[in-house]
C-alpha cells in the first residue's frame, strides 16, 4: 500500500485554515495526510481585533468544529523551527511544556505563519505601546480601555487601514475618552478625494485629533516624542505602524527577502526549497505590475487558493490552474456605523469611485462575515472533485492553466 502523502499546514489563519480545507477538497484522504498546526485552538478573525479591544463579544470559531469531517487533523502548538532540508518541523505543547517537544516530518509544508505587530525599532514601543495585531494583545489592550478614566487619552500611531479603524471604533464606543491619531504622512493620502473627505468627516464628527506628518521616535510611559520633539500626551499609546512576519523563515535555508518573507514563484512554491510553500502575509508574491502584494486578507485568501490547487495538481497530475491575485477595494470600517469602501486599480491604487456612509459599513460587515465563512468554505461551497494522487513517475508534464475554479 503506498504512504500517505505528508502535508503539514503551518498556521491557522484566514489563509492557513483556508489552504487546509481546499486540500482537503481536492484530494482523497487515503493518499494524504494533512495536519493544521496552530497555537489556539480556535480561528481568530484578525479584522476584527479593534472590536474585541473595545469589548466587542466575537462569534467562537473553534478550529474542531470547523474542521469536523473533512479528515484534516488539528495539532495545537507552538512551531519553535523548521529544517527544509531534512523536511520536518519542531514544535512545542502550545502550553509550553518542555517534554512538549516534537518533531513533524512532512512530505509538503504550506507555511503560513503570518505576521505580527512591527515596532519599526522604535525606542520605548514594545515596553510602553499596545498592539492589536493578534488576539492576546487585543486582550491586553482591553483590560487597559477598560480602566481608562474619562478625558485620559488614547493614541494611536499610524494612519493605515488597521490604525483608522481602530482610532474611529475607539472613539465610538468610549466618547468619554481623547483619542488621537498620529500619522507619518498625510490622513488618508492614499485615497481618492472622495474617501479622503469622507474619512476627515467622520474623524471629525468622532472628536478625532489627527497629528499629520507626525513621525514618533520614541515612546515612553504617558506620552511619545516626535521627530521634531514636540511630547503628545497618552494614557495609552496603540502602536499600528505596520506588520513585520514570523521570524522562523529567515532562520532556515528557505530564500527570502530583505523582509523575512518566502521568496516564491507564481504557485506560492518556494524558490529554494520546491517542498515548501508560502502563502499570506509569510510570502513575497508579486501581484500586478510584478508590486509585491500587501500584508492583507485580501491578499492572503487568493494565496491560499493558488497553493492549495496547485500543490493538489502537481500530486494528481493534473493541469496547474492561476488564481487572479489582484485588488478590486479597501474595506475600511470606521466604527459600527460608518465606513468606507475605497475602490482601486489591480495594483492597489486608488480610482475614484468609493462608497460610504451606513451601507459602506453594512458592505465592510458583509466583507469580514464572507472572509471567515470562506474559511469554513474554502471551495466557496461550490462541489468539488476529490482526485488520487499518483506516483511521481506518473505525473506528466503540466502547463498553468488560465483561471483557477473555485
Amino acid at each position: 500500500m503506498q504512504q500517505q502523502h505528508r502535508i503539514i499546514v503551518l498556521g491557522a489563519g484566514y489563509s492557513g485554515a483556508t489552504a487546509a480545507g481546499r486540500l482537503a477538497k481536492r484530494l482523497r484522504r487515503e493518499d494524504v495526510a494533512i495536519t493544521l498546526v496552530n497555537a489556539e485552538p480556535d480561528f481568530v478573525e484578525r479584522v476584527r481585533m479593534h472590536q474585541l479591544a473595545v469589548g466587542q463579544e466575537l462569534t467562537p470559531r473553534p478550529f474542531s468544529e470547523m474542521f469536523a469531517g473533512t479528515g484534516v487533523a488539528l495539532k495545537y502548538a507552538k512551531v519553535t523551527g523548521i529544517d527544509a532540508d531534512l523536511k520536518h518541523v519542531t514544535v512545542v505543547d502550545a502550553e509550553g511544556a518542555e517534554d512538549g517537544v516534537e518533531e513533524l516530518p512532512y512530505d509538503t509544508l504550506v507555511y503560513a505563519l503570518g505576521s505580527g505587530w512591527n515596532s519599526q525599532g522604535v525606542p520605548g514601543t514594545a515596553e510602553h505601546a499596545h498592539e492589536i495585531a493578534g488576539r492576546p494583545g487585543a486582550l491586553r489592550l482591553r483590560e487597559r480601555l477598560a480602566g481608562l478614566d474619562a478625558g485620559q487619552q488614547v493614541l494611536v500611531i499610524g494612519g493605515g487601514l488597521t490604525g483608522v479603524e481602530a482610532a474611529t471604533e475607539f472613539a465610538e464606543a468610549r466618547p468619554d475618552l481623547d483619542i488621537a491619531l498620529a500619522v507619518r504622512s498625510g490622513l488618508g493620502d492614499t485615497l481618492s478625494p472622495k474617501g479622503r473627505g469622507h474619512l476627515r468627516k467622520v474623524l471629525d464628527k468622532l472628536g478625532i485629533t489627527v497629528h499629520e506628518h507626525t513621525a514618533v521616535t520614541e515612546v515612553a510611559a504617558g506620552h511619545v516624542t516626535t521627530a521634531d520633539g514636540t511630547s503628545l500626551p497618552a494614557s495609552v499609546t496603540v502602536w499600528t505602524a505596520g506588520f513585520a512576519v514570523h521570524p522562523i523563515a529567515e532562520a532556515t535555508t528557505l530564500k527570502v527577502s530583505d523582509t523575512g518573507q518566502i521568496a516564491v514563484d507564481a504557485t506560492m512554491r518556494s524558490l529554494s526549497h520546491p517542498d515548501v510553500y508560502a502563502i499570506g502575509d509569510a510570502a513575497l508574491v508579486a501581484g500586478p505590475g510584478d508590486k509585491p502584494l500587501r500584508m492583507s486578507c485580501a491578499s492572503g485568501v487568493p494565496t491560499a487558493w493558488q497553493a492549495a490547487d496547485a500543490i493538489a495538481a502537481r500530486l494528481t497530475g493534473t493541469k496547474l490552474p492561476k488564481t487572479s491575485l489582484r485588488y478590486f477595494n479597501q474595506c475600511i470600517s470606521l466604527g459600527r456605523k460608518e465606513g468606507l469602501i475605497q475602490y482601486v486599480t489591480a495594483d492597489d491604487r486608488a480610482v475614484s469611485t468609493a462608497l460610504t456612509g451606513r451601507f459602506a459599513a453594512a458592505y465592510k460587515e458583509l466583507v469580514c462575515k464572507g472572509a471567515a465563512w470562506g474559511v469554513a468554505h474554502p471551495t466557496l461551497g461550490l462541489p468539488a472533485r476529490r482526485r488520487p494522487v499518483v506516483r511521481p513517475e506518473q505525473q506528466p508534464q503540466v502547463a498553468v492553466a488560465a483561471n483557477a475554479e473555485a
